[in-house]
């Protein structure tokens, strides 16, 4: 488990001390950058104990390195979890987390609206055995309709990308846990600033770090955090090695750090660790003025007669927009518009100078894309239409430039 720091801190104080705790060398305030593949111990007793899960420490970096394991604590701290085990990006992360947990004929139930990534892998997983179903999680009563015997998850994430749903994250999390079912709810698009998945009792949270929480572009990773509210000694599946050597409470998580990143390898490099370990010092102050920048943005969308619609949970006629401000601190920055019939999506996009064509989502800087040609082509025209995302859908991840640039470009691009 991960040292907690006084919770009565505030948010961004807890990041900027969560270091501290760890005590760095030479009073350093942030863990250094470790780059050693390898750790030596001066008597083979000490080996065989952190082998043997005895004892902390490191032994080989693909599973565990002191660089990644400041940043695994900060997250913890972030989520207001029990402990966090950090991949080299969010895909790895979810693919991790569900292989090492469930085995052939288990049961996941899926929000339809995942992203395509993510509904790639379930579809990679349904191949090999996994039963998944696909529902609208807006409503709970999808997913009760759903369940059964064999149903051993529930994978939702906060905010859709790219037509913004919103699940009813404390209802479904109510009722995974009265039937004992693993909550995941993937918190990428809120991030443990706008929401922590702890409040609607998910049993594990799932962020791409790539995006909100290193929010600069410039560092690949991903991370799963164990909440501690579900009971893993009840779990079928956890390997008989662990019962005897782990905590209960631990279980899941050490399951997913051995078979899912050690086995799985997908390790988080300490360059990239330490990249997003800075970067989410500045977590809530990007996010205030995102969130600040997109409201105005899509207001001012939402009034243009040139856009059809603006999918935005902070608009008041988005259809989750009362679940969004009693569960969020915040609407964050995602966002996407369809334009009027008459304008071509590539030409509008071309047009915009400050608002960056791109695939990426939670940077510093405003990036647009047309979701139909590019990140949802693959799903084909059928599977778009299900999920609400017309040809002409723009999805926008606002940044934090100052907001009168921003409306003049795209006024400039409408006229």
């Amino acid at each position: 488990m991960d040292k907690k720091m006084d919770t009565k801190k505030g948010f961004t104080t807890t990041i900027l001390h969560s270091d501290r705790l760890l005590k760095p060398e030479f009073g350093a305030l942030h863990q250094p950058v470790h780059t050693a593949v390898t750790w030596g111990y001066e008597d083979v007793n000490g080996l065989i104990d952190v082998f043997q899960n005895k004892t902390k420490g490191y032994a080989y970096s693909r599973q565990g390195n002191p660089t990644v394991a400041a940043l695994e604590h900060k997250l913890t701290q972030m989520e207001n979890g029990m402990s966090t085990v950090a991949f080299s990006t969010g895909m790895a992360a979810i693919t991790a987390t569900i292989v090492s947990l469930l085995k052939k004929d288990d049961h996941i139930i899926a929000s339809s609206y995942l992203f395509g990534n993510s509904r790639s892998i379930m579809q990679t997983l349904s191949e090999i055995g996994v039963q998944i179903s696909y529902v609208d999680a807006t409503s709970v009563e999808n997913i009760q309709k759903e369940h059964t015997s064999n149903t051993k998850m529930v994978f939702v994430e906060t905010i859709a990308n790219p037509a913004t749903q919103i699940a009813q994250l404390d209802e479904i999390g109510n009722f995974c846990s009265e039937n004992k079912i693993i909550y995941v709810v993937d918190n990428t698009m809120t991030s443990p600033y706008l929401f922590k998945p702890i409040n609607v009792k998910a049993s594990l949270v799932i962020n791409s770090l790539t995006k909100y929480i290193g929010g600069h572009g410039n560092a690949l990773g991903g991370s799963v955090t164990d909440t501690g509210l579900y009971d893993w000694a009840g779990f079928p599946n956890i390997a008989a090695i662990l019962r005897g050597q782990i905590k209960p409470e631990m279980l899941g998580i050490t399951q997913i750090r051995k078979r899912g990143l050690r086995d799985g390898g997908g390790t988080l490099s300490p360059e990239a660790a330490h990249s997003i370990s800075v970067g989410a010092e500045t977590l809530a102050l990007r996010l205030e003025r995102t969130s600040s920048n997109a409201l105005l943005l899509a207001n001012f969308l939402n009034e243009h007669l040139l856009v059809k619609k603006v999918n935005y949970p902070g608009l008041a006629d988005h259809p989750q927009h009362k679940i969004a401000s009693e569960l969020f601190n915040g609407y964050g920055g995602l966002m996407s518009f369809e334009l009027d019939d008459k304008i071509d999506a590539v030409t509008f996009l071309n047009r915009l100078k400050v608002v960056i064509k791109s695939s990426n989502l939670g940077d510093t800087r405003s990036l647009a894309i047309p979701v139909a040609k590019t990140i949802f082509h693959e799903l084909g025209a059928d599977r778009r239409k299900e999920m609400g995302i017309e040809d002409s859908l723009i999805r926008l991840s606002v940044g934090i430039e100052d907001i009168n640039d921003l409306l003049e470009d795209f006024t400039h691009a409408f006229n």
